[in-house]
Formats: structure tokens, C-alpha cells, sequence
């Protein structure tokens, strides 16, 4: 256990850039598998594999086994994002990513307010005019896909990645109070273990075990996932979550761009103009942010 080093909120800002965009990159892996098999067998499999890379990693390292508050909080926030995960790739199956994705920019507003509740952070002026600028971008987005793929498949879709986006944004608060008490290979651990045996049950009625064309891409999503989760929880230790909220609106970018290369879904006008917006958002949310440091000691 070591005592953490203050670091610049831009530089936390840009590692969980950097893990969002990664996470980006699973989307598209994760989508493809949920067309395939489903979102909830896609859930399972990469929660599965991601338990097998983080866990021997872990073993690896000699990692202690955590505390029993330090294990409350894997449950709180693993069974909060396993929610929010199986609910975002059903809905991201009937929905263009560009749109899902957009729809999740509620969580990083929604967990500014929860943060000030619950971890006592004040919300600075610069975090509420950066987070109504990039919320601005969300509804221009919004408005610009809905006129264009318009059905009530599409309608299912949003509303279930509008739930997503609110269990997401409960799961970013626990995320700050997660890291700083665990490292976050242990995060991405149980995460992932949470997520898998949330996921279980649906083993009563699915088949158990995937195509093996799929396990490329299984594997793919697993790596993807578990660095990404390393990156953001860094980046969570170091920083509040009032300041790394906005980055997920980085997220809109990289769906843009891999929605289009990966199934042909195009970006409109619409969406360019959100994404000025968001960027924006991002700037003024993050501009004179000073370092924020966690009470006591995580792993380093």
C-alpha cells in the first residue's frame, strides 16, 4: 500500500480519456457479439474472461484478498454496472452507437449531482456550465438520430439505454469511492466478477458455451474492458468525479467513427454539431480543476 501522488486533473482527465476510448473499441466488439448471441451471453462471456485475465494478474502480484468494506463496495458498484452494462448492450443492438452512446452523456451530468449528495464534493461553476454545454450536445444529437431512425424497435432501445445511463452514473460515484480503496486491477477484478455472476442465471436457458468463431472476439473484449477499467480507476483515485465525469462525452467521438467503419451507420449533422458541443462541455468542465487528492491509502 502506498500513498497517492497529486497529479494534475488534466492528466487524469487524459488516462481516462485514453481508458474511455479503449472502452470504445469494445463497444463494437461487444455489439457484434450481442447481434450474434445476445447481449446478456455477451455480458457473461467477456465478464467470465475478464475474471480469468484480472484474477491471474492478481495472483501473479501476491494481491491480498480485500476487507469486508472494501467488498461492499465491489458488490454496490459491480451489481450497479452490471445493470447498467446488460441494459446498454440490448439497447445499443437497436440503436445506431453514435445515438447509444449519446443517450449514456446523462450519466457524467446525473453523477455531478450525486456526487455533491453523497461524496460531499462542491460542485464548481466550471463543472455545471461544462456539464450544460455538453448536455446542450447530447440534445442536439438526440434530436438529429430520433428524426432519422424512428420506430418503436428504436424507441425500446433508447429507453433502455436511458436506464443504463442512470444506473452508469450511480456506478461513476462508487467508482470514486471504490478507488480509493482498492487498486484498480482489484477493481477490474471484481467488476468483472460481479458483472459474471449477475449474469449466471441466464445460463438456465441459453447455451453455455459460445461459437468458436466467437472467441477472438471474446477475448478481444475481455482485454479491451479490463485495461480500460485500470486506466479509469486511476484516474478516479486521483481526481473527483466531478472533474472526470465529462470525459465520457469523449466517447461520442470514437462511436461516431467506429459505428461508421464497423457497421456502415452514418454520422448526420446533427451529430457533428452535438459533438462541437460536448468537446466544449469537456474544456470548460475540466479548466481550472484543482488536484484532488482521496483520504488515505490505495494500491499502487
Amino acid at each position: 500500500m502506498s500513498t497517492l501522488r497529486p497529479v494534475p486533473p488534466a492528466t487524469a482527465f487524459c488516462v481516462a480519456a485514453l481508458g474511455t476510448a479503449i472502452y470504445s473499441v469494445m463497444d463494437v466488439t461487444m455489439k457484434r457479439l450481442s447481434i450474434e448471441s445476445g447481449a446478456t451471453l455477451a455480458v457473461l462471456w467477456r465478464s467470465w474472461a475478464g475474471v480469468a485475465i484480472t484474477g491471474a494478474l492478481m495472483l501473479a502480484r501476491g494481491e491480498r484478498w480485500p476487507g469486508r468494506a472494501a467488498l461492499r463496495l465491489h458488490l454496490a458498484r459491480g451489481t450497479a454496472s452490471g445493470a447498467s452494462v446488460l441494459l446498454f448492450f440490448w439497447g445499443l443492438v437497436r440503436v445506431p452507437m453514435a445515438q447509444g452512446v449519446a443517450i449514456t452523456f446523462l450519466a457524467p451530468v446525473l453523477a455531478i449531482l450525486l456526487a455533491a449528495g453523497t461524496l460531499g464534493e462542491r460542485v464548481r461553476r466550471a463543472a455545471v456550465t461544462g456539464s450544460a454545454i455538453a448536455g446542450a450536445g447530447v440534445l442536439v444529437i438526440a434530436a438529429g438520430e430520433a428524426r432519422a431512425h424512428a420506430s418503436a424497435d428504436v424507441a425500446l432501445g433508447t429507453g433502455a439505454i436511458f436506464a443504463a445511463s442512470v444506473l452508469y452514473a450511480g456506478s461513476l460515484v462508487l467508482l470514486r469511492r471504490q478507488a480509493q480503496v482498492a487498486a484498480p486491477l482489484e477493481v477490474s477484478f471484481f467488476t468483472a466478477l460481479v458483472m459474471g455472476l449477475l449474469c449466471l442465471p441466464a445460463l438456465l436457458f441459453l447455451p453455455v458455451t459460445p461459437a468458436a468463431a466467437q472467441l477472438p472476439l471474446i477475448a478481444a473484449a475481455a482485454l479491451l474492458g479490463t485495461v480500460s477499467g485500470v486506466l479509469v480507476a486511476w484516474a478516479y483515485a486521483r481526481a473527483e468525479a466531478q472533474v472526470l465525469a465529462p470525459v465520457e462525452y469523449t466517447a461520442f467521438v470514437w462511436a461516431a467513427i467506429l459505428g461508421w467503419a464497423a457497421f456502415g451507420e452514418r454520422v448526420s449533422a446533427w451529430t457533428v454539431a452535438g459533438a462541437a458541443l460536448i468537446i466544449a462541455g469537456c474544456v470548460a468542465a475540466v479548466r481550472g480543476a484543482a488536484p484532488a487528492m482521496p483520504p488515505g491509502e490505495v494500491g499502487a
